[in-house]
């Protein structure tokens, strides 16, 4: 019986690129092409299983000539698939725009043109890689920092009970681990079902049937009769994830559940129960989205019986050093390597990086340095070239105080900053806070430009306006 071939994404809005290396490397995987970040994400929603690889370009329409596009895609994939590896192949090829992509989620980056036996090689090396998160690790979670001990205190507490838990928490954060382990897999239902969707990965019209299943004849294609995620997870645990996306229409169907267990196959009138322990996460503010009419309040307060917080990295101080440990190991071992050391200056600039990704940045960056510099020791220079850092004078940290209506604060941030720079550039500084603002607000809004123009306070066509005069000279 011949062996399945891993599943290739190809995005690139040049066809003659994306067919050329559709054929280069057809013998080795099933191709799928795509020339958009919409198409891409269209595509992928409709897959019965997610690809292995994904190859995109940065310089997608409506804006070939600016990395936004691409920048979403990396958002829009991984939170689709969060396992799915991405190498960027792109001709905006400059450090600033490798190293973006690399925080948002990316295995590595690679500059047009490429040679494709090269890009094969690479392909075969990310593939090679198996970084479990949680062999070594008590119910998955490592780290000893007060956060953490305080996220699987509260965990402990919850894991038995059959009420409802939200998993809040950044992109990256592990929020999958701790619905998978600590909320199922150490709780009395742990041979039971365990089932999870991701409301973002299925298109909005198929979501009703796929959670509660459809008769036969419901709709065109309903050939037969098919039992939803709520059946199969029977008296199991279903996991949401994304629930922010979640229509508006669709939020009161499973409130019915959440409020007496009864739900109905789509095309049926039998009403059937639901016994299932319902566990949701999201990287969204609920509270916002309720606000903005877009996430219903009943509903959230039925989902937050319970709410946990899963750190970020940032928060965790010491844990960056256990995290490093776990993951080294685990990626030398995946390859047949020796690990990675980190110079004692290396290992100060781990200490101080923020890790914006989280531990999915941090262990995509664990992986290329397995990749480079496997049994070597890798100085500050080696690591800082994997680090999101800006090109220009280093900002002042996160949490300075940076709100206007703090004035003293701003000022004591600023004051500190021009001792550490000795001297600086006003109008280039300025300009770099204004863009690292916009950039936060895109990722954080996923890559809707109305919603980042919101939470920036101005409209859209400034947006616009204001990452147009990035690229003038």
């Amino acid at each position: 019986m011949p062996v399945a071939k891993p599943l290739l994404l190809i995005v690139d809005d040049d066809s003659l690129i994306s067919e050329s290396l559709g054929f280069a490397f057809a013998q080795e995987y099933d191709v799928l092409t795509s020339h958009s970040r919409s198409h891409a994400r269209s595509l992928v929603r409709q897959l019965r299983s997610p690809p292995h690889l994904a190859l995109v370009d940065l310089g997608l329409p409506p804006l070939p000539h600016r990395p936004d596009e691409g920048f979403a895609l990396i958002g829009d994939l991984l939170a689709l698939h969060p396992d799915l590896k991405i190498i960027v192949l792109s001709g905006q090829s400059d450090d600033e725009n490798a190293r973006h992509a690399r925080t948002l989620g990316a295995v590595e980056f690679v500059a047009k043109p490429c040679d494709p036996a090269q890009l094969a090689e690479l392909f075969r090396q990310v593939l090679r890689f198996d970084t479990p998160a949680t062999d070594d690790a008590p119910c998955g979670l490592i780290g000893e920092s007060l956060p953490m001990q305080r996220l699987r205190l509260q965990l402990g507490q919850y894991a038995d009970l059959a009420y409802p838990v939200l998993i809040e928490g950044e992109s990256g954060s592990g929020k999958d681990i701790v619905a998978s382990h600590y909320l199922h897999r150490l709780t009395e239902r742990r041979d039971k079902p365990f089932l999870a969707l991701n409301c973002a990965a299925i298109s909005p019209t198929l979501l009703e049937p796929t959670l509660f299943g459809y008769a036969k004849g419901a709709f065109t294609g309903a050939h037969t009769a098919k039992a939803g995620y709520f059946e199969d997870a029977d008296s199991g645990t279903l996991f949401l994830d994304e629930i922010g996306e979640l229509p508006l229409d669709l939020q009161p169907k499973l409130l019915r559940v959440l409020e007496n267990g009864e739900y109905q196959r789509v095309g049926e009138t039998q009403t059937r129960i639901s016994t299932a322990r319902i566990i949701t996460a999201t990287n969204r503010d609920l509270r916002q989205e309720m606000k903005a009419g877009r996430f219903r309040p009943d509903l959230y307060h039925r989902l937050s019986v319970f709410t946990v917080a899963v750190p970020p990295v940032r928060e965790t101080g010491l844990d960056r050093l256990l995290l490093l440990e776990h993951f080294r190991k685990h990626c030398a071992a995946s390859v047949r390597a020796e690990p990675f050391t980190l110079a004692p200056d290396a290992q100060s600039l781990w200490l101080d990086y923020t890790f914006p990704g989280n531990v999915r940045e941090l262990r995509n960056i664990i992986i290329r340095l397995t990749a480079r510099y496997a049994g070597q020791a890798v100085a500050a220079e080696q690591l800082r070239a994997e680090l999101d850092y800006p090109d220009s004078t280093p900002l002042p940290p996160a949490g300075a105080g940076l709100d206007a209506a703090q004035p003293d604060e701003v000022r004591q941030a600023a004051r500190q900053h021009l001792q550490r720079a000795g001297h600086l550039n006003l109008d280039t500084t300025l300009e770099l806070w204004q863009r690292s603002y916009i950039e936060a607000a895109i990722d954080l809004s996923n890559g809707n430009m109305s919603e980042a123009a919101r939470r920036l306070g101005i409209n859209r066509t400034t947006l616009y306006n204001r990452m147009e005069s990035w690229n003038r000279p």
